[in-house]
């Protein structure tokens, strides 16, 4: 159960309880309360509870008008402050309308009430504790650390930053469990989740080569979005960057600026380190290019070979489209290699499942979708579908049926094949609307589960290249 009074009372017990436990740390606070009184890299001591720092904590517009009414708060008309009166009568309150699941998400409140009579017997603060996201997967903390090794002035390091896009786990929507994955690709991510956990031991016996991770397969399988999905997992942030990028831009600065994306990673660690276009490697080294990205990309094979998940807590993957490009030099640097293949028609089917569970479709049959989709990525059939509900819309139809879906998949064919016909001079892309809608390797990969029951088994798929 959840109400505005009760919201406003577990921020006033943590916040007051926190305060008074000096051997809580950050990671003993929710991450919603984090998010307010994270200041200049730490949470100061005493936690102000204004009507300000609730509403931003709790989400409700007005705390105070919430828990006005109950008999143990009061509000000091000068400062705006709020808190108890009587805090034996908030803990009596609050104990007797929360639940199990709520003081579990709450390690400071888990903490105090470990051992109360009249909490719930399973309350372990242990369990509270590794369940709640640690502060370095919160934005604010990505941002302060940010700012102190990049500073706000340095306008070449603010240009680099550009070129970095750094997402905290709480700004990935999707999850692994949102991914249709082949047998191979999920025992890969189990093994280096277990590395992941098992870094000390790994260290110990001397064994570091190990969290270096190349996914290969076309565009739209799912590299980046099995990247994310895995940060998300794991709660860790997620560096992502495009080799083609940061070797165009600044050209005298691509050694330079190779070399701040790898300190980025380590001032994050733990985090994960995504390293997109890793094709381009390949096409550098063999070709005339610029002597200063030949020397960009030494740097990286370089800095690649230095960095290590269990020295130095960076989680490495590389994504290729173009695994054929890549020389023997790119690939001894990755001690795991991850082949993400089109989808079969089973699979195709499943993603069939996951992009229409919010819609309405009369006689939906998603096995037959997949056996008339061959060669198509999980970009491709979030196309057919965003084409398929468009024009049911231009219809006035929220509600679709089989063949709007089948019209929709015709219709891509028909336009797919337009971007291989030298109808006109130029480039052919420029006969679709948008350009290339095969799609990149982003969000729109090979789409999720989404928690669905299937009647096949992905294990028993022939996953192979097309």
């Amino acid at each position: 159960m959840s109400t505005p009074e009760l919201d406003v009372v577990e921020f006033l017990l943590t916040t007051e309880l926190y305060g008074d436990d000096r051997d809580l740390d950050e990671n003993d606070l929710p991450p919603r309360y984090r998010s307010v009184f994270w200041e200049d890299g730490t949470i100061e001591r005493p936690l102000a509870t204004t009507n300000e720092t609730a509403r931003a904590a709790t989400g409700h517009e007005r705390p105070w008008d919430a828990a006005s009414g109950l008999m143990f708060t009061d509000r000091d008309d000068f400062s705006g402050t709020i808190s108890f009166t009587k805090r034996e009568l908030a803990e009596s309150w609050f104990l007797e309308r929360v639940d199990l699941d709520r003081l579990q998400t709450n390690p400071t409140l888990a903490s105090y009430f470990e051992d109360h009579e009249d909490a719930p017997e399973e309350l372990d603060y242990e369990t509270a504790r590794e369940a709640n996201r640690p502060i370095q997967a919160d934005r604010v903390w990505i941002d302060s650390l940010l700012e102190e090794y990049f500073g706000a002035d340095d306008e070449d390091d603010q240009e680099m930053l550009d070129l970095v896009d750094v997402r905290a786990p709480e700004e990935i929507e999707i999850t692994l469990d949102d991914l249709v994955l082949t047998a191979d690709q999920e025992g890969e991510i189990d093994k280096i989740v277990t590395a992941i956990e098992h870094r000390d031991y790994l260290a110990r016996i001397g064994l570091r080569e190990i969290g270096k991770l190349l996914f290969v397969g076309p565009p739209g399988t799912g590299k980046t979005s099995t990247a994310r999905g895995l940060a998300h997992e794991l709660d860790l942030p997620f560096v992502e960057v495009k080799l083609s990028m940061i070797t165009s831009q600044y050209l005298g600065e691509t050694a330079k600026n190779v070399e701040k994306v790898f300190e980025v990673a380590k001032r994050l660690s733990p985090c994960i380190l995504f390293i997109d276009e890793f094709d381009f490697v390949a096409k550098t080294r063999s070709s005339d290019e610029h002597a200063a990205i030949k020397r960009a990309v030494n740097t990286l094979l370089k800095s690649i070979d230095e960095i290590s998940l269990v020295r130095d807590d960076v989680l490495l993957i590389g994504a290729t489209n173009h695994p054929d490009d890549l020389d023997a030099a790119a690939w001894r640097r990755f001690d795991e290699i991850v082949n993400f293949p089109k989808p079969d028609s089973g699979m195709r089917a499943d993603i069939f499942e996951i992009i229409t569970q919010e819609m309405v479709i009369d006689e939906f049959d998603p096995a037959s979708l997949g056996d008339k989709t061959e060669g198509l990525t999980g970009s491709d059939l979030r196309l057919v579908m965003r084409e398929a509900v468009l024009s049911a819309l231009t219809e006035g139809r929220t509600e679709l049926n089989q063949e709007d879906l089948l019209a929709a998949i015709q219709d891509f064919e028909e336009r797919d094949n337009l971007k291989n016909m030298d109808m006109i001079d130029g480039d052919a892309d420029a006969l679709v609307a948008g350009g290339d809608i095969s799609g990149d390797d982003g969000d729109d990969g090979t789409a999720a589960d989404g928690g669905h029951d299937h009647d096949h088994d992905h294990a028993d798929h022939d996953h192979s290249d097309d």
